[in-house]
């Protein structure tokens, strides 16, 4: 039983990975996306996307019995609404102040790693709920802010407007976390991304009306913003986000958290920084520099030692 429960959960560790290489890679689509349509009607029309991708898996997956947790009474299409709508929030509060962060002069790098610095509050809020963890971890997660340090930031660190909105952003991705985790045992993984999908859209149309398309009205009228909207420009970032970064990374989050502890999947999820200078050094041929390599290095060191098994830290992760 215990050799499965560890299957389970390597499996379910693999998948968050495969969350952050598919995150790591869409960073630049977001940033790109962001500039060209204003970054709430990014957010708006990506998360929208990824609900109306997600209809037909649930159909498939239905059909096959595939789904796990499938709502059937009344209280469980209540706990699912009530997780999807959590969560949806969450997103919606935490990817329109990363977006408004990066869209304010943040470098990519810089955001990359303010925000991941969830991972150094998912422990601490954690513990609210009663989610401890082991002493390696907490090694872990300082090592992998160093490492995050080293590759991300280049230059003198200096803290502005658009960087506090990042720091918020960690708080509210630091919830988000917890409140999948609390969520993802009790519902079907799938459908609760579906519904966080279409609240984070909706809520997210609240501000694209009242800023983005405020200021393309000021600049010219409506057609500014439709102009924006008909080009390859917006479109290529918005449907590799909505597809890939929403409809399938964030599912695949919410599914990979399933028997995980929240910090541990914090972790995991920190190496999208490192999976986005892997992919441009591969794809864009950029050029790593040695601490930026030993950034990467030490972050996946941080990430491996966390997850091994010292004796009586397993008791505290329950």
């Amino acid at each position: 039983m215990e050799a499965a429960n560890r299957k389970q959960a390597r499996r379910h560790s693999l998948l968050l990975v495969l969350t952050a290489l598919i995150w790591g890679t869409a960073f630049t689509a977001q940033s790109a996306g962001g500039d060209t349509v204003g970054p709430y009607t990014f957010n708006c029309i990506r998360s929208l996307i990824g609900a109306v991708v997600l209809l037909p898996v649930i159909q498939f997956s239905d059909r096959l019995q595939l789904s796990k947790n499938r709502p059937v009474s009344s209280k469980d299409w209540r706990t699912l609404l009530v997780g999807g709508a959590a969560c949806g929030a969450a997103l919606a509060a935490g990817s329109n102040l990363q977006q408004m962060g990066l869209y304010l002069g943040s470098s990519a790098g810089k955001a990359g790693f303010l925000t991941a610095c969830y991972m150094l509050l998912v422990p601490v809020l954690g513990l609210l709920f009663h989610k401890k963890c082991g002493w390696n971890v907490w090694v872990g997660i300082a090592a992998a802010v160093v490492g995050l340090y080293l590759l991300c930031i280049k230059g003198d660190f200096s803290i502005q407007f658009s960087d506090l909105l990042l720091l918020l952003c960690a708080v509210v991705f630091a919830i988000h976390i917890l409140v999948i985790d609390y969520f993802a045992e009790r519902v079907d993984g799938v459908r609760m991304s579906c519904i966080q999908f279409l609240v984070c859209g909706l809520i997210s149309a609240v501000p694209m009306c009242f800023s983005d398309l405020r200021s393309c009205w000021a600049d010219g009228g409506l057609g500014v913003w439709v102009s924006a909207l008909a080009g390859l420009d917006a479109w290529i970032p918005i449907l590799y986000a909505g597809v890939l970064s929403c409809g399938v990374g964030y599912t695949l989050q919410i599914v990979g958290q399933q028997g995980v502890n929240p910090t541990i999947a914090s972790l995991l999820l920190s190496l999208e920084s490192v999976f986005s200078v892997l992919a441009g050094w591969a794809v864009l041929g950029e050029q790593l520099q040695g601490r930026e390599v030993f950034g990467c290095v030490l972050i996946f060191g941080a990430v491996l030692f966390a997850q091994l098994p010292f004796r009586g830290n397993q008791e505290k992760e329950k």
